[in-house]
């Protein structure tokens, strides 16, 4: 320390001095982008394994001269440009939101202190940091009173540390209480939070559920794929097939076996998911939160911010011994001046009684562990807080006392005097004043309540105030099972945190271990849990939930830890991330059908095919219909409607009922082709088109199930893709290779296939969806 260099304290550095090291490089680096860069979107978006598969069929085709059917990597290309366009769209929503959501920190130069971002802090600037800031440089403590720091980045452990003048602290570190004055001591790839890369990615959740799933199936293909399109062109060569119908079979078999648009719809409705949420304030920092949102059961609530509106009032101080109320006005006042505390209470308390001029000679700033501040100044020692933690056992009439206020809504705080400030609880309190503060609701907190207790989202309300404050703000706000309450100081060291859970709704005087404890107990039983948060207490529970939501006007550590900011402040808002996840999850969960029911019948066809004497019953240019107009164009669409039910978690068993059923009727009405192609020596031209016909009927028959529930809007849909596909076999028919159908030789074939696809699917769904695929476990 005596070979740094100190700058005043009362002026910190000069513009010259600012220069100088900004010059040298000794300026902070600014946090990583939540987004991927337009580069980056554009190489991982093009450079896919299946990007690179179509680009050698599409060289394949190229070969045989058949340049039609190159038209299946038009679909390659507007997808992928799809793909491109909305997560551009959507990253610059989300960096816009990001710079809103993102604190300055208080930085001293030349006499002023002024707000600055985090990048323009230098070497030996001099920072002003309180409760909830996070340390965004490695530094010196030069002056503090008293300071508690989360080093839980560091450590692992959650216990505060006290930090005095002197002390070293490290970037990434949360203050929890206290304030101090912070010499900048190493910024950028010097500091300690460059190796922890992001706070916000301290802790990575569990990847999307979906894209897991989808990525397994992927994974699968991607090892099939190949070596079933080798055995089915050397296959075709031993049988004698030509080149050219052997590449075009063994290209429209492999393209057939791709659910390109699978994944990009997947990753556009995400990514179109963020872009809504953004336009309604709302900061997405992974994409995959959303979708853990949807399945959320069980929301965890911090009653301050949540269900009122968090602008703290001192209603009066009530007095318990001798003091008058002025008198406990001016000690009060007096308290919370020494302190230097700067949350929602003591700031309440600086409004209704200023803010005088004292010297402490000891003080103890708030800490949500504690639960209470204190100070000691004109040789007496005060303290202010929750009783329950001042006291080892509240005092009878004193207890009585705060449960009748705290029934008529009030949060009740204590004021009393000691005889020394020692932690966890000070030595000899006596209690001298109550506090009576109030909180309004917010407008529409019980219209917010209600939809969440419709939507089966279980409130939970997690507090550190009174219980019964609590739990009377609870029932007003209509939260079922506000009167199940408990009173977690009193539950001892060792409690039973699931019986707790499955007995109680509202939770109060919890501290934020235990509301982490609270949080693990709902997920031991099976939940999927949500937290909002905004202050530092809060930040071990936000970790350990499964989602996690803070408020803009929250600490800077909590916003940085959350999936979701929202971005007013305005919990209203969560109706909207609710709804936005729910209609992506279930609508891909819906239309994934559509899309495996290709891939399935085109690898059981393959697999067929091989062994058979025809050549494979397509050419690339004529799935081109089926998939676009049963698959690709009505999946966009579809993906976009409204559909608000509670998430299932049964992704392959919902896919299944719909895809396999469909899959094996393709796969039979084409032998059935096949074996009428021989009967009735069948050109390859004629059986293909009839193959393309049933397969498309069999495709919107699938089309139509998923769609329901049907209404206006999908029976347009449905039809139109019907009416389009009928229109391609009419007047577009020697483009995509297909023979005119208008004969009434070839009609006495086609037309009792066609009248009989709904029985024979609705037959086989049965059979096969509702009595064998529904009794399997698909994980």
């Amino acid at each position: 320390m005596a070979d740094r260099y100190l700058p005043p304290i009362t002026s910190g550095l000069t513009a010259a001095e600012v220069k100088e090291r900004i010059a040298a490089g000794q300026q902070n680096d600014p946090l990583p982008p939540l987004t991927r860069s337009v580069k980056q979107i554009f190489r991982d978006n093009l450079l896919t394994l299946f990007n690179l598969i179509n680009l050698l069929l599409g060289g394949l085709v190229l070969f045989t001269g058949s340049y039609k059917n190159l038209l299946f990597l038009g679909v390659v290309v507007v997808n992928t440009g799809i793909g491109i366009f909305q997560e551009i769209r959507s990253k610059r929503q989300v960096d816009k939101l990001a710079l809103l959501s993102e604190a300055n920190i208080n930085v001293l130069r030349e006499g002023q202190v002024e707000p600055h971002h985090q990048d323009a802090i230098v070497m030996d600037d001099l920072l002003e940091i309180g409760r909830g800031d996070q340390l965004p440089v490695d530094g010196l403590i030069r002056d503090t009173q008293g300071m508690e720091v989360d080093e839980s980045q560091i450590t692992g452990e959650s216990t505060p540390i006290i930090k005095q003048t002197g002390d070293e602290l490290v970037s990434g570190s949360v203050i929890l209480g206290g304030r101090a004055v912070v010499q900048t001591t190493a910024v950028g790839s010097g500091s300690f939070v460059k190796q922890l890369a992001h706070s916000a990615k301290q802790k990575r959740r569990t990847a999307s559920q979906l894209l897991t799933i989808i990525n397994r199936i992927i994974k699968v293909l991607t090892f099939a794929i190949i070596p079933l399109g080798a055995a089915l062109f050397i296959s075709a060569m031993m049988r004698g097939q030509s080149q050219n119908r052997a590449i075009l079979g063994t290209v429209a078999s492999m393209v057939g076996m791709i659910p390109e648009g699978l994944v990009l719809l997947t990753s556009v409705a995400l990514a179109a998911g963020a872009f809504t949420l953004g336009r309604r304030h709302v900061l997405v920092r992974e994409l995959p939160a959303i979708e853990a949102l949807a399945r959320v059961d069980v929301l965890c609530l911090d009653k301050t911010g949540t269900i009122t509106n968090g602008l703290l009032q001192l209603e009066r101080v009530e007095p318990l011994a001798q003091q008058s109320t002025d008198q406990l006005n001016a000690i009060l006042a007096e308290l919370v001046a020494a302190t230097g505390d700067d949350n929602e209470t003591a700031q309440a308390v600086q409004t209704a009684l200023g803010t005088p001029t004292v010297v402490a000679d000891t003080i103890l700033p708030f800490s949500s562990g504690r639960k209470w501040s204190g100070a000691a100044f004109d040789q007496h020692a005060y303290v202010m807080g929750a009783p329950e933690f001042i006291f080892d056992t509240v005092p009878t009439d004193v207890k009585q006392r705060i449960q009748t206020l705290a029934a008529q809504g009030y949060r009740v705080l204590l004021l009393a005097e000691v005889d020394e400030l020692t932690t966890p609880r000070p030595t000899n309190p006596r209690a001298i004043g109550l506090l009576l503060i109030t909180d309004e609701l917010r407008p529409r907190a019980k219209d917010t309540f209600s939809f969440f207790a419709n939507q089966d989202v279980a409130l939970k309300v997690i507090s550190g105030d009174n219980p019964v404050t609590v739990a009377s703000i609870a029932e007003r706000a209509g939260i079922a099972g506000a009167k199940q309450l408990v009173d977690m100081s009193q539950v001892g060291a060792e409690p039973n945190y699931d019986r707790l859970v499955s007995e109680n709704n509202v939770f109060g005087r919890v501290t934020p271990q235990q509301k982490e404890q609270l949080i693990k107990a709902y997920q031991r039983a099976g939940h999927t849990v949500a937290m909002t948060g905004d202050g530092v207490n809060d930040l071990l529970a936000l970790r350990q939930a499964d989602c996690s939501i803070a408020m803009a006007s929250g600490s800077e550590a909590t916003k940085s830890l959350a999936d979701f900011v929202l971005v007013d402040s305005n919990f209203d808002a969560m109706i909207n991330v609710l709804n936005e996840g729910r209609r992506v999850i279930n609508n891909i969960e819906r239309v994934a059908s559509l899309f495996l029911i290709k891939t399935m019948y085109s690898v059981v066809l393959t697999l067929i095919f091989i062994f058979m004497t025809r050549s494979y019953p397509f050419e690339p240019i004529q799935l081109t219909p089926i998939s676009s107009l049963m698959v690709g164009i009505p999946t966009f669409f579809l993906a976009l409607q409204p559909n608000y039910a509670r998430i299932t978690g049964r992704f392959m068993q919902q896919v299944m009922e719909i895809a396999a059923p469909a899959a094996v009727c393709v796969v039979g009405y084409i032998l059935v082709i096949m074996a009428l192609g021989t009967q009735f020596s069948l050109s390859f031209a004629t059986t293909s088109t009839l193959s393309v016909l049933l397969t498309g009927m069999i495709s919107l028959n699938a089309l139509l199930m998923v769609a329901r529930p049907l209404n206006r809007f999908k029976i347009a849909l449905v039809a139109v893709m019907a009416g389009l596909f009928a229109v391609i076999f009419l007047f577009f028919g020697p483009i995509f290779s297909l023979v005119n159908l208008l004969n009434w030789k070839l009609a006495l074939l086609y037309l009792p296939l066609m009248a009989s696809v709904v029985p024979v699917f609705i037959v086989v769904q049965d059979i096969l969806g509702h009595r064998i695929l529904s009794r399997i476990r698909w994980r």
